[in-house]
């Protein structure tokens, strides 16, 4: 109970106050807003319900990959509601400040959810015990008994995550405005996937340690269950890679049919 409580209190505090500020890489070209749209903007704060954004109250901070194009990677600043035990869903910005570009949404579902899901719809969901056990995906100004009781609750679940912005990293420009189809993203599933300074950089913008906080998480090693499709992009990557403890494919070693398809370099064909 006592760290039941440590989470919800420290979710209740604004978000601004939990982490540095990163600011986005990218600004969108047009006019500054005229007189009458900031009147009509401070109209509608009044008159008007956000009943939707009230619930988003926890922030994390996480890394993915294109499903089709690994090499294209980015940090991912998540705002998120949780709906239920099972599911909640996030939007996706470029930074945490007032100014972040919004360039993605993602929904997180249990490992229930996802065994109830159609066969052909499970190859839109990655997997999360690599990004937990590693210590890529944090939850920054979080109490450390908050933050492992938050990242305990999300062992073994699973992410639809689609990119519509590639608003740039540091070294890589972005594009000015949404331009194309929405991407399908992945997370990392090994060490050394994550392209050379990403991480580092992630950590130094707010504050964090990851190796640390992997060693923080060693004892939840026990709990993670084979995922699925944890393989799916191993070998697409430039460099050498290695598993962790407790980050296993479900199909690994069972003949599956799917799992040596995906080994192999060919997954099914998605939308980008």
């Amino acid at each position: 109970m006592r760290t039941v409580a440590l989470t919800l209190a420290a979710m209740a505090l604004p978000l601004q106050l939990l982490a540095a500020n990163v600011a986005p890489l990218t600004h969108p070209p047009g006019a500054k807003a005229s007189p009458k749209t900031s009147v009509l903007k401070a109209g509608a704060a009044i008159l008007q319900t956000d009943n939707p954004l009230e619930p988003i109250n926890i922030y994390l901070n996480g890394l993915h990959a294109m499903k089709n194009d690994p090499s294209h990677q980015m940090v991912a600043h998540h705002f998120c509601s949780q709906v239920n035990e099972d599911f909640a869903q996030c939007v996706l910005f470029d930074g945490n400040t007032r100014d972040a570009n919004l360039n993605g949404i993602e929904y997180i579902i249990s490992e229930k959810l996802f065994n109830q899901l159609p066969a052909g719809e499970r190859q839109y969901w990655h997997p999360h015990n690599y990004e937990i056990l590693s210590g890529q995906l944090v939850a920054p100004g979080l109490p450390d008994v908050a933050e492992k009781a938050l990242m305990k609750g999300k062992i073994n679940s699973y992410g639809k995550t689609w990119q519509v912005w590639k608003t740039g990293v540091p070294n890589m420009n972005g594009d000015p405005l949404p331009y194309g189809d929405p991407e399908l993203a992945w997370s990392f599933n090994r060490d050394g996937e994550a392209a050379p300074g990403l991480i580092e950089g992630r950590d130094r913008a707010i504050s964090i340690d990851s190796g640390q906080t992997r060693s923080k998480r060693a004892d939840l090693v026990p709990l993670a269950r084979p995922q699925s499709g944890v393989d799916l992009l191993h070998g697409k990557f430039p460099r050498p890679t290695r598993p962790i403890p407790g980050v296993t494919d479900l199909g690994r070693g069972t003949g599956n049919q799917n799992s040596t398809a995906m080994e192999n370099g060919q997954p099914a064909r998605v939308p980008r």
